[in-house]
């Protein structure tokens, strides 16, 4: 069974051929089977794979399908890898995508564009899977180009409305600036090591690079600029909060199991580069700290439903880049899976309140609605207690090996915990305002509406609620991946500190609760200052990074258009044309039709080459 693996990015894409060449002349229900099925195909294939993978006990498993090219002792090749990383991602994305797939198939049943949606979901799968899988980085950057095009496409969705054009220019946009440090850094490790099959270039770099070395810090950088841009980390992270303009199914899939995440697997499987250049590791470090805190304290001022989980995956990504730096990889792929299933689980919940309010994403306009909403009430607070690392949910297990990993790291560590502590505190306090705002007190509208939420929908939801509470209790299997132990490896931290990392998460929903649940204290009184008014504003605008980039780059590029609007260039060219034909009259004056001109002419030219001739 391990020989098909190829069918896993096959069985998508098939899927996605099916629905572009019938252009969306199919009956809906076929729509649905092919769009959900292939993906599940997908599932249950990459389920078989790894069940065989862990039995026979096997490092990894290589499956070349065939050369894509072969240019000079340069032949990559549309290979599969299979590992404990990989078969990990593997199962995340078939398995989250294919509970993603078919809540889709009831949430999107009244969109005219039915089959063009799934179209593009399948093309999404197809393209993240063959990253994964990737056994050299031109696949892998295949695979990264694929998620970045349908992740316009997605976002785009319902591009009657501009601004949804525009969000989706500016996750295209945005990303490509990471995408091409990420080219240079391919151009780069080829130049240098011969080689872009990752696991040659990577046994090639020790050999060949001593720690700190110059191109292992330049390589590992321009890496770190890709990975920034797809995972939506500072300082290219203004993109995924405004990729809420698609429909929420989609939203779920960008944020749970598919575009955010590349940036932290590319960390994950090329970290013996970061090693290599310890500052740069340490970098990816920081990059997560200060983002997961401008995310939070941002989340804390949003009012749109999705735009709070969005700023809540840039924090819990930034989670991910802090293990990345700290050097607890198992600790970021295991929250990169528990953070898939209480995410997927948030989104696929959001959107069935939005369905069920008439397309309402304002939380102010709602309350009051767990009685109405029960399926979505239930969801949305076993996710918000996986997100907010609630002792024994998912979401605890996984963010308290990164921190306990933080905490005893040599030099910066301790500063780097407190800092995710403290990111821990603001989760709490975001993720149940958002509970107790949208589910208690009084209902603001909609005051007769019921839940939109048929088996399709309903069904996803109910397993994901599973996952988020017990998916902590899974072992992955990536310990002959990185060379350091398992993912619950025992830690040497006093039962004082651990007993923080806990209270402190708690210490936040109660927080949120007497602002937001028993009005104990007043928001109010707290917005009554005009510091706090300003502060609410810069966080609201998260931190003003839109405006610094319209100011730096926007701004510039648009005076330079209005200057060239004559475009200097053709003027040049203009000249060229004018002289030309100015020469081209002069030569034609001598045209006079007259015999004795013309032999005057060719004497006197006769004269000049012989003279020319004796004088040189």
């Amino acid at each position: 069974m391990l020989d098909l693996i190829w069918l896993l990015p096959t069985f998508p894409l098939l899927g996605f051929l099916s629905l572009v060449l019938t252009g969306g002349s199919l009956p809906k229900k076929i729509v649905a089977v092919i769009g959900a099925g292939s993906i599940g195909l997908s599932f249950l294939v990459a389920a078989i794979i790894a069940a065989q993978f862990l039995a026979n006990g096997e490092a990894h498993f290589i499956k070349e399908v065939w050369v894509w090219m072969s240019v000079g002792s340069f032949s990559p090749g549309f290979t599969f890898y299979l590992d404990g990383l990989s078969l990990v991602m593997m199962l995340v994305i078939t398995g989250i995508g294919f509970l993603i797939h078919l809540y889709s198939a009831g949430f999107m049943l009244d969109d005219p564009s039915y089959s063009r949606f799934f179209s593009y979901m399948n093309l999404f799968v197809a393209s993240m899977l063959m990253l994964v899988l990737a056994d050299n980085l031109v696949l892998l950057y295949l695979g990264w180009e694929g998620v970045g095009l349908c992740s316009y496409l997605l976002i785009g969705f319902w591009y009657e409305n501009p601004a949804n054009g525009y969000a989706a220019r500016k996750a295209f946009v945005t990303t490509r600036v990471g995408d091409t440090s990420m080219a240079v850094g391919l151009f780069l490790l080829f130049a240098q090591l011969g080689t872009l099959n990752i696991q040659d270039m990577l046994h090639a770099a020790e050999a060949q690079w001593a720690i700190g070395s110059g191109l292992a810090v330049a390589a590992s950088l321009l890496l770190l600029g890709g990975a920034v841009g797809k995972s939506a980390q500072l300082p290219l992270q203004t993109w995924l909060p405004d990729a809420m303009a698609g429909p929420t199914p989609i939203s779920a899939l960008i944020h749970a199991a598919t575009m955010v995440t590349a940036g932290v697997y590319l960390i994950a499987r090329t970290h013996v580069l970061f090693e290599l250049a310890p500052n740069v590791q340490l970098l990816v470090a920081w990059i997560g700290l200060v983002t997961l805190l401008m995310a939070g304290f941002t989340a804390m001022t949003q009012h749109d439903i999705k735009r709070i989980l969005a700023y809540s995956t840039v924090s819990q990504i930034g989670y991910m880049f802090l293990g990345l730096g700290v050097g607890a990889y198992s600790a970021s792929i295991f929250h990169l899976m528990t953070h898939a299933f209480f995410k997927a689980l948030l989104f696929l919940a959001a959107g069935t309140v939005i369905l069920s309010l008439h397309h309402e994403h304002d939380i102010f306009r709602m309350g009051g609605k767990r009685k109405q909403l029960p399926v979505a009430f239930a969801s949305f607070l076993i996710g918000s207690l996986a997100l907010a690392a609630f002792p024994g949910t998912s979401g605890f297990f996984s963010k308290d090996e990164i921190l306990l990993a933080a905490l005893e790291m040599e030099g910066p560590g301790l500063i780097l915990w407190i800092g995710g502590v403290i990111g821990a505190f603001f989760t709490g306090i975001y993720s149940f305002r958002l509970v107790f705002v949208v589910f208690f007190g009084e209902s603001k509208a909609h005051h007769e509406d019921k839940e939109v939420a048929g088996f399709s929908m309903a069904g996803p939801l109910i397993l994901l609620m599973i996952l988020s509470v017990f998916g902590g209790l899974i072992t992955i299997p990536v310990q002959e991946v990185f060379n350091h132990g398992d993912v619950h490896e025992e830690h040497h931290v006093s039962a004082f500190m651990h007993g923080i990392m806990i209270a402190v998460p708690l210490l936040g929903i109660g927080v949120s609760y007497l602002f937001y649940m028993s009005r104990a204290l007043s928001i109010e009184n707290l917005m009554a200052s005009s510091m706090a008014k300003s502060l609410h504003k810069f966080w609201f605008s998260g931190w003003g990074m839109d405006r610094l980039y319209q100011i730096l780059f926007v701004n510039p590029f648009l005076f330079l258009a209005r200057v060239n609007r004559a475009d200097l260039v053709d003027r040049f060219y203009e000249l060229l044309v004018q002289l030309t034909r100015i020469a081209h009259k002069m030569v034609a004056q001598t045209q006079t039709g007259q015999l004795r001109w013309y032999a005057l002419s060719i004497a006197a030219g006769l004269i000049v080459i012989v003279s020319l001739g004796v004088l040189l």
